[in-house]
């Protein structure tokens, strides 16, 4: 049907219809929410916080070649990253967003220093944005110390590569492989002089991930690096730029910190026994050798995930081949992880796995095991 035109407007028509526009623009602008405008930092160790809860900092400390990142609404982008520094060396950088402390930089409202025996989980995501252009990787870095430290250097820095472009690699040498939050890593060890450095490998480019933050940090505890009494002192993602780097995103990070007790397979106080995993430790042994059948089993009502069983080989003792597992440190301090097949212990069930080794003297059986940090009975 066709409309009828409309007669002509008088000026006081037309006066009223421009108030009520003028009043309906207003209504909507004052409903709309204020725009967050990206804020650039270009100060060598420059900050800004984001979201109320978290920094995002340049932290440029490896070249004296600009750089800058833009905070956004939920992470940040390097805006500039001139120069190269040498590939086998330490990187230009670490520009990041993290939620804790770091030199004395405490993220608003952050429960951070926190005692590892009273973290009950860590929940942790993050979204990416990758470059070609330049030599990288993209990372978190979680730090623990034995003390609530909020400046300098923590004791033992947990690196997660979660893609690594170029000819890098981590501080020191590979260590074996290991499954952690149902993936399987390269797990290298190190020291850069400063503080002990455990890296998770990513076999290939992981563009977002969620997962829980204390399954590396247990997984780090089960091989010695840490305890049970420590201190997670900061949560931190971003990238690590040898050559270039501009380009280059976190698009959204998100890092909680739950207190309360652990569950099953989780740290408890030292010493503390936990009757939520059993091991049996069945040999068979001759004048100079003998070979061991591991059995353990979670007695507890939930699964336990990316195990890794640690205990203390008896003096004299070496491991020379192992099966059914991943078995690090020949003598002493000994771990042992499951495999991609057999990295879950679920609820009532177990996992057996198996070495044979040497000794010399008498021979007896370790004293005691932790599995996932926590002693088992």
């Amino acid at each position: 049907m066709r409309a009828l035109p409309h007669g002509p407007r008088t000026p006081r028509s037309l006066l009223g219809a421009l108030l009520l526009a003028l009043a309906t623009v207003a209504a909507v602008l004052a409903a709309a929410p204020a725009a967050h405008a990206d804020t650039l930092v270009c100060e060598q160790y420059g900050s800004t916080t984001i979201q109320g809860r978290y920094v995002v900092q340049n932290n440029r400390w490896g070249t004296s070649a600009p750089q800058c990142v833009t905070a956004t609404d939920s992470g940040f982008r390097v805006t500039q990253a001139d120069g190269a520094v040498p590939t086998n060396g330490a990187p230009k950088s670490y520009p990041s967003v993290f939620n804790g402390c770091h030199y004395t930089n405490c993220s608003p409202g952050t429960n951070l220093p926190a005692q590892v025996s009273g973290i009950a989980s860590a929940p942790s995501s993050i979204s990416y944005g990758f470059v070609g252009s330049a030599v990288y990787n993209a990372s978190y870095d979680i730090w623990l110390d034995p003390t609530p430290k909020k400046n300098g250097v923590n004791r033992t820095e947990i690196m997660i590569w979660l893609n690594k472009v170029g000819p890098i690699q981590p501080i020191g040498s590979q260590a074996g492989t290991a499954s952690v939050g149902g993936r399987t890593w390269q797990v290298w060890r190190g020291s850069n002089g400063s503080n002990d450095v455990i890296s998770f490998v990513a076999p290939s480019a992981v563009a977002s991930w969620s997962f829980d933050v204390m399954d590396f940090v247990r997984n780090t505890i089960a091989r010695g690096m840490a305890q049970n009494n420590w201190y997670l002192t900061s949560v931190q993602a971003g990238f690590e730029p040898w050559q270039n780097g501009a380009g280059l995103a976190v698009n959204s990070f998100s890092s909680t910190v739950n207190l309360g007790t652990p569950g099953t397979g989780s740290p408890g106080a030292p010493g503390e026994s936990v009757t939520a995993c059993k091991v049996a430790y069945a040999t068979n042994v001759w004048s100079d050798g003998f070979t061991t059948d591991v059995t353990v089993a979670n007695t507890g009502s939930t699964p336990v995930d990316s195990w890794t069983l640690s205990f203390t080989l008896p003096s004299g003792q070496r491991v020379t081949n192992a099966w059914n597992a991943t078995v690090s440190g020949p003598t002493g301090a000994v771990t042992a992880t499951g495999l991609a097949h057999s990295a879950r212990v679920a609820a009532g069930a177990s996992q057996t796995f198996g070495f044979q080794g040497t000794y010399s003297g008498t021979f007896s059986k370790p004293s005691g095991f932790s599995l996932n940090g926590a002693r088992c009975a």
